[in-house]
């Protein structure tokens, strides 16, 4: 399998990807990573660290090609690779590709993996590592400008249906979820959908969601809306502006996994308010085209009522209107609504029955791979 991974600066694309190779090494995949911007950085010396997109773009053209040549011949014969690189870069409030269509397609490659993360990281990781005058807004606008690039590639390149978005997390925690999406693609690939607001301040609630989701990324390829999560950005804002303070506070994991803490514009975030809402709904529905399943957990609260929100009854309807497999566990005793039932393949009681359900239809595939061969 053939990948290339793309995303704006400031993912740390690098340090993930060194995450995935360990898994690699650990499995004896025969993972390949090549590094477009390190190779780039090692082939112009008198560069600076976090200084090369200020290079003429005749040069920097001219690098990224005689890097991705070597690239080209290196990958020769190899069963499983990953190019990391980027399809464009916002650089000084100017948008340029960074991609050369012709040596994309000589890779022939099989599969395009967008890394995104949460806005406040990437601007965090950027104004760390660059000296470039971008603002969150800047950041998030070029999220979407990756995506789209990417997403055109992989169609011009007949990859459409092998293009995905994938969630970084702040702790890289996606790491396997790209590994086997380069080597296991046969695997079913599922979005999981849970209440997130509704149970705030009920711990029992949330360490049987956290341990649903634990179960499900051991059987399947899942992509988990929490990975961007932003939502509490807007919300922090809102209470930092009344409390006169004009910093968010926020955190995430460093390359040597110690906490990272760093402060965000309350301004700047309000400003956004909209675009990450918008942002937040159209990505969860990427997330679902690109799977082959929904699997839903409903809890009971303790007053008796489904903690079912309007999101995840809309991202139930969603794959049910684009044909995906759509699997509910309901675990109030009241009965769910006609939205559920009429939306939802099958109804489990229990994870221990969905969990179940879905090994023997793993074994039941496996088993009739094998009578075929």
């Amino acid at each position: 399998m053939r990948a290339v991974l793309t995303g704006q600066v400031g993912l740390d694309k690098q340090e993930y990807l060194r995450g995935v190779e360990r898994i690699t090494r650990d499995s004896r995949s025969g993972l390949a990573a090549f590094h477009v911007g390190d190779r780039m950085y090692a082939d112009a010396p008198d560069v600076p660290p976090g200084r090369i997109l200020d290079l003429p773009l005749s040069r920097l053209h001219t690098l990224r090609r005689s890097v991705f040549k070597d690239i080209l011949r290196e990958a020769e014969g190899r069963p499983n690779i990953i190019v990391n690189t980027h399809a464009t870069f916002r650089w000084r409030h100017s948008l340029f590709r960074a991609f050369d269509f012709d040596q994309i397609e000589r890779l022939r490659p099989d599969m395009f993996i967008c890394l995104v993360d949460s806005v406040d990281a990437v601007h965090h990781r950027l104004m760390c590592k660059h000296k470039v005058d971008a603002t969150l807004k800047d950041t998030l606008v070029w999220r979407e400008e990756e995506i789209l690039a990417t997403e055109l590639l992989a169609l011009a390149l007949g990859c459409a249906n092998s293009c995905y978005v994938l969630p970084r997390g702040k702790t890289g925690g996606t790491m396997r979820t790209c590994f086997r999406l380069i080597t296991q693609p046969h695997l079913p690939k599922a979005y999981v959908s849970y209440p997130m607001t509704h149970v705030v301040g009920m711990p029992e609630v949330i360490a049987e969601i956290d341990a649903f989701r634990l179960e499900l990324a051991d059987r399947l390829i899942v992509f988990d809306p929490v990975d961007v999560d932003e939502k509490h950005l807007v919300d922090a804002a809102i209470a930092a502006t009344k409390e006169g303070r004009d910093f968010v506070e926020s955190q995430m994991s460093g390359p040597d996994g110690a906490t990272q803490n760093y402060q965000v514009s309350a301004k700047q975030l309000l400003e956004l308010a909209g675009d990450i809402d918008g942002q937040i709904y159209a990505r969860d529905f990427q997330l679902i085209d690109q799977s082959d399943m929904i699997i839903s957990l409903v809890p009971e609260l303790p007053d008796g009522t489904p903690a079912i929100s309007s999101g995840v009854e809309r991202e139930l309807h969603h794959a049910y209107e684009h044909g995906r497999q759509v699997y509910v566990v309901w675990k109030p005793e009241r009965p769910p609504s006609p939205f559920i039932t009429e939306t939802a393949s099958r109804l489990f009681r229990t994870t221990t029955q969905v969990l179940a359900f879905l090994d023997d239809a793993r074994q039941a595939k496996d088993g009739a791979a094998r009578a075929a061969v």
